[in-house]
């Protein structure tokens, strides 16, 4: 099944290649690679059906030596967290490209190439097993993007650019030198191979690396910029895919390979996630219009999943995964909605909307449903997901549970604003009778996401008792994913929930 991890890598490069260089017309250049992104998710899904939960540890392997000399090789597979993030990635790239198409994006072949482009290397970032291979495809990750949001974006694209690249070109300076210092000392660049790692230093050359592509308080400065100017599309996966990447390399790299430097950090860590996850909860709540209040939002998710994966317990890695995966399809819907919100009114502002349910019945329906769901409503996969943080929160000390409980509050404010400000109140100036609802592509785009955050609201397991082996996070974590626990570990586990972390 190793080819199957091979394949989930180089179609959408292969694809991007082919919608490059042959000259098709729009539609059909669309088309193309729509179908390559359903390829895509169905090689996933088989990857899903065919991964042994239970058995844990590196799967669906491929090695081969890259280069000899410093012992660098192309070493790929899953675990159980990344195939699950591969699959946030699928879907969330499947639907933009679909909402690209539905918009008729200019100039064609060179948006969806990029489109397929990114999607084969974010793909290479969740499975990749050595650390200059997992540089290649994080660089290979932005290049794209720069591209989308420089070339269509909105009209402070360049400012929105230029702001992206500087941040993320320090971030991955940083790494850079991060993974060199370490792949030398270490003898060897792959990460199943090397051992942990003591430095302070070099840990906290990957942390502000994966900080900056989070983002997190305080090196957001490029997020309301590239938020907002992006396309709905580039937006969603900004925000639901490129940020869950670096929540991947804080649990594979940071947190795996530099046991003391974590202990001795986390206290640090964790302040610079409460802060920026109350931050962005208040700026969310003022924020003025749609894409704001989305893109604070999701800095303050981001902070209650790093407070997850530091809290260093069974319930905070597990919540922090599922969270990823929550927070990766609310956001991703929330942004295309936002998108279909902007094609008929050519505004985000609150001021200018309101009353859109009336007459807007599909409209309605989704966007109260995805917000109810970011609620965190009892039965909803995002409590399931908040409530597992909070708890390993809660186990590391409690005033980070009261903060993530504060948290909650605000989350419910900014969201009942967003859903009101749309929805109810009166009709604003922009909101026209002529506006028609939702209709069928769109709602062909849309529905499946939300499909996956009902199906996780009814079976949120799934995820968080799938992600580890043995569904036992701290210790796989700590053996740095080496443990392979037999799947008769999970009967044993619910006896002794209350002594888990």
């Amino acid at each position: 099944m190793s080819w199957v991890t091979f394949l989930l890598i180089f179609l959408p490069l292969a694809g991007a290649l082919l919608v490059w260089l042959l000259p098709l017309p729009r539609n059909a250049v669309g088309g193309l690679a729509l179908l390559v992104a359903l390829g895509e998710l169905a090689l996933w899904i088989l990857a899903l059906v065919k991964f042994d939960f239970g058995r844990g540890g590196l799967q669906f392997e491929q090695h081969r030596t890259w280069f000899s000399d410093l012992n660098v090789s192309y070493h790929v597979g899953f675990y159980g967290f990344s195939l699950w993030l591969t699959g946030l990635t699928v879907v969330v790239l499947t639907a933009a490209i679909a909402y690209a198409l539905w918009a008729g994006r200019e100039r064609a072949r060179a948006y969806f190439g990029l489109m397929l482009f990114l999607t084969g290397s974010i793909v290479g970032v969740f499975t990749a097993q050595d650390l200059l291979l997992f540089y290649v495809f994080w660089e290979a990750m932005l290049i794209p993007l720069y591209v989308l949001v420089g070339v269509w974006g909105g009209t402070n694209r360049v400012r929105a650019t230029v702001t992206f690249v500087i941040y993320t070109m320090a971030g991955s300076l940083l790494m850079l030198a991060s993974i060199v210092v370490l792949g030398l000392s270490q003898g060897t660049f792959d990460l199943v191979q090397a051992g942990t790692n003591s430095s302070p230093w070099i840990f906290l050359g990957f942390v502000a690396a994966f900080a900056v592509k989070a983002p997190l308080f305080p090196l957001h400065g490029w997020l309301p910029d590239a938020y907002r100017e992006s396309s709905p599309e580039v937006a969603a996966v900004l925000s639901g895919v490129v940020s869950k990447a670096a929540a991947y390399g804080f649990l594979r790299i940071a947190i795996a390979k530099f046991p003391q430097p974590v202990h001795d950090f986390r206290v640090p860590l964790l302040v610079l996630a409460a802060v920026g996850l109350i931050y962005g909860s208040m700026c969310a709540f003022r924020a003025p219009d749609v894409r704001g209040v989305i893109a604070y939002s999701s800095l303050a998710q981001m902070g209650l999943i790093t407070i997850g994966l530091f809290a260093g317990n069974d319930f905070g890695f597990d919540g922090a995964v599922l969270q990823m995966v929550n927070h990766g399809l609310i956001s991703a819907t929330l942004f295309l909605l936002a998108g279909m919100i902007e094609a008929r009114t050519a505004t985000g502002d609150f001021a200018l909307l309101g009353g859109m349910a009336r007459g807007r019945p599909a409209l309605a329906t989704l966007l109260m449903t995805t917000g109810v769901i970011a609620l965190a409503v009892p039965l909803s996969t995002n409590f399931a997901g908040e409530f597992l943080i909070l708890t390993g929160a809660l186990f590391q000390a409690w005033g980070w549970a009261v903060v993530g409980a504060v948290s909650i509050v605000l989350a419910a404010m900014y969201m009942l604003r967003l859903i009101s400000g749309v929805l109810h109140r009166e009709v604003g100036g922009a909101v026209g009778p002529e506006d028609r609802d939702l209709r069928p592509a769109e709602l062909a785009i849309v529905v499946p996401l939300v499909a996956c955050l009902l199906a996780l609201s009814a079976w949120p397991a799934a995820i968080s008792d799938r992600a580890f082996a043995g569904d036992a996070a701290k210790s796989d974590v700590a053996s740095d994913f080496r443990s392979t626990q037999p799947a008769e570990h999970n009967t044993v586990r619910l006896t002794v929930t209350a002594a888990k972390p």
